[in-house]
């Protein structure tokens, strides 16, 4: 669901009170410093409950301040809100507290596309997780159960391997095995998928001549059943107590970007990388599109530096539909070359907003 208007107090450092949204694009303009990613943040916010900058929700705080908010309304009148006091945080929708986040991604889908996401192209395991974790979760909410299933069994665990609780641990492995087993079919299944998406897009802006796709590597094996896992862990047991850490499990699961040759991101240029992660982005909308029926909202911060120019005009050519989609640009960016009649152009100064 689009927002018709955006309210901030005490957020970072943009100005109190309320930015009009309501268009199917909003571009925001401004040098460095100035608010424009941190606008983009509170929106995100507004969607999952947190930052997409990571940190503590302290740190949201203006300087001098101890706590914040960010208001969403949409175009039929309902809003919801996200605060944080003193340590403690609060979200609301319509005035009715919301004890669980994901109520949020339901009702304000969200895609961010950032300079960060170059980690889910270059980066560690851990990061390639997190995303496919969050492609999968924003279209199921069973998969965001057992995600938190297994973190809390394999947590147990870990717990259990260090303190050599034996007898606990036979019961965790059970755990774990159940809750594992059910994430690595889902990411099986979302692998399958998402490459379809992922593959012929990447080619489409790229024009290498050649398919770059997603593939699943598992830490158990496809066929493994729950005896089978429960089996393994307890021949490893020696070894991870000596560790004292779960050495196998989806934790340990990995997805690589591949070519005829086999892993593309160790011979991809940065230029490269950068496109496969915008795209990356952009498959996962149109993942969430094709399973939920909806749009999500697009913000994209800053993602257009790093393309030369034949390679922008193609990114936002291919760029998925959307309910509403926030850009950020500098002043020297062609960003009225993007923008059509109902596009709100605003400038930021000093996370003060005005229209251009």
């Amino acid at each position: 669901m689009s927002f018709s208007s955006v309210e901030t107090l005490s957020f970072r450092n943009l100005a109190d009170g309320a930015v009009r949204t309501d268009a199917p694009s909003v571009f925001v303009v401004g040098d460095n410093g100035q608010g424009k990613t941190n606008f983009l943040d509170a929106v995100y916010t507004l969607c999952y409950g947190s930052s997409f900058r990571g940190g503590q929700d302290a740190e949201v705080a203006r300087t001098g301040t101890r706590s914040w908010s960010t208001r969403g309304v949409n175009p039929d009148g309902s809003w919801c809100r996200v605060s944080w006091d003193s340590g403690s945080k609060s979200i609301r929708e319509d005035d009715k507290p919301v004890q669980d986040r994901k109520r949020l991604v339901e009702r304000n889908p969200a895609i961010v596309f950032c300079h960060e996401d170059m980690e889910f192209a270059r980066g560690e395991p851990e990061r390639r997780r997190f995303f496919f974790d969050q492609t999968a979760s924003l279209v199921s909410v069973g998969y965001i159960d057992s995600l938190r299933a297994y973190r809390r069994a394999l947590k147990a665990r870990n717990v259990a391997l260090k303190d050599r609780s034996l007898d606990v641990l036979d019961v965790l492995d059970i755990q774990i095995a159940t809750y594992g087993l059910s994430l690595r079919d889902d990411r099986a299944r979302l692998s399958v998928e998402f490459d379809e998406r992922f593959a012929p897009r990447y080619e489409r802006v790229s024009r290498l001549g050649k398919r770059v796709g997603v593939a699943y590597r598992p830490s158990w094996r496809l066929d493994d059943t729950v005896d089978d896992v429960v089996s393994r862990l307890a021949a490893a047991r020696d070894r991870e107590l000596a560790f004292g850490t779960s050495l196998s499990g989806p934790h340990r699961d990995r997805f690589v970007f591949v070519d005829e040759r086999g892993d593309f991101s160790d011979r991809a240029s940065t230029g490269q990388l950068r496109l496969l992660s915008l795209t990356l982005r952009i498959a996962q909308a149109e993942h969430y599109a094709a399973v939920s029926g909806r749009a999500p909202i697009l913000l994209l911060d800053d993602v257009l530096l790093e393309l030369d120019p034949e390679k922008r005009r193609r990114f936002m050519e291919n760029l998925p539909e959307s309910d509403q989609s926030f850009f950020t640009f500098l002043p020297g960016e062609p960003y009225r070359d993007y923008a059509n009649d109902s596009t709100l152009v605003y400038w930021t100064d000093d996370g003060r907003f005005s229209s251009t």
